[in-house]
């Protein structure tokens, strides 16, 4: 396999096998509206074979940072609807990554009474507020079984709104200490009813989303995001054994629902556990090694040619380089990323980076 060919992906036919990945940007309006700016930044970028989109909250009570797009009110259909028609016209994919904060938020955040997790237990750290000041992440309420299934309701609503707005799918946020990993990881799960406990039942929540939004919109529309031991925002994976047991009971789950792909973050995708669980899924992988460090040209045609995965997603690459796949098919310079911009507001270090010809528009 050649990172430049041809793959399918669910119901696409992908040009090519580089993916862009989910990345945090915090350029949506204060209400969560996705804007021209946000339009223009994935439109460069339609090159790559897929973009999955930044996480976009499917309720007020389940964003998580200021800045980030949502997927609740007609505004923020229109303001997708004019995303994807942007990126369709430059020939691009897009799915839309569902993403439910969970406890990683705070109130000032969300705008309602409260924040909401698996089990009563607060981050230790301190959010950062929409005024510029930072406040310790709140005790989260710990969700009742009732208002589990609304939450699987509200990522379905979301997932069909994502739809009805043009995009080409989605892919349920089950990673990096949101609220579906929250579940998975017993270091944040500390129920004892049928969402907590045992492997099966903390992979319970997870499976039932993935299902519900694959009956919505159609299993070849969606893809799931998982990360494996990433002990990231206090959902701790520590057990070597209990991490197997959870993610082989998680994708034992999903195998029957014939999704798009999985996508798993791990450091070491050829590794035991992410291929075990590949052989498990019996589908699409979707490899992200790069958290934390730079994905490189010679590491995405490694993991398609000595086939360890599908396809590749990667993430500061594309946000330096907007004609990544271009530069890299051709083996030409890439610009180097600006982590001071990421997650600043505006066009700089956003829309600003150069093709190879030096233009800066799609």
């Amino acid at each position: 396999m050649d990172l430049f060919s041809p793959v399918t992906l669910g119901d696409l036919q992908l040009p090519n096998r580089v993916v862009m990945a989910p990345l945090t940007r915090m350029r949506a309006e204060a209400d969560g509206t996705p804007n021209e700016l946000i339009a223009e930044h994935y439109a460069q970028r339609a090159s790559t074979g897929l973009i999955v989109t930044e996480g976009t909250f499917p309720s007020a009570e389940s964003r998580a940072y200021a800045g980030q797009p949502g997927i609740v009110t007609p505004a923020h259909v229109e303001g997708w609807r004019r995303v994807a028609d942007a990126v369709h016209a430059r020939g691009g994919r897009l799915f839309m990554q569902v993403m439910h904060g969970g406890r990683v938020s705070h109130t000032a955040i969300t705008g309602t009474d409260r924040i909401v997790a698996p089990s009563a237990i607060a981050i230790q750290g301190e959010a950062h507020l929409p005024d510029g000041t930072k406040a310790p992440y709140p005790v989260p309420h710990a969700l009742t079984t009732a208002e589990i299934r609304s939450v699987v309701e509200d990522v379905v609503s979301a997932s069909r709104r994502a739809v009805e707005a043009g995009l080409d799918g989605v892919e349920v946020h089950s990673a990096n200490g949101y609220l579906l990993h929250e579940f998975l990881a017993p270091g944040s799960n500390r129920r004892d009813d049928e969402y907590g406990g045992s492997p099966e039942n903390r992979a319970r929540l997870s499976i039932e989303v993935a299902a519900a939004v694959a009956e919505a919109v159609g299993a070849g529309r969606v893809g799931i995001r998982i990360s494996p031991a990433h002990n990231i925002q206090d959902a701790w994976e520590q057990d070597p054994a209990d991490v197997e047991a959870t993610y082989q009971a998680l994708v034992e789950g999903l195998r029957p629902l014939g999704l798009a792909y999985l996508s798993v973050l791990h450091p070491d995708p050829a590794g035991d556990l992410v291929q075990g669980l590949r052989k498990r899924f019996e589908g699409h992988l979707m490899a992200n090694s790069g958290f934390g460090v730079v994905t490189t040209r010679q590491d995405a045609v490694d993991l398609i040619a000595d086939g360890v995965a599908d396809s590749v997603a990667v993430g500061r690459m594309v946000i330096a380089n907007p004609d990544l796949v271009e530069r890299w098919a051709g083996g030409h310079p890439e610009n180097e990323p600006n982590p001071a911009t990421f997650y600043a507001p505006g066009a700089t270090g956003y829309t600003d980076y150069p093709f190879l010809d030096g233009r800066t528009t799609a």
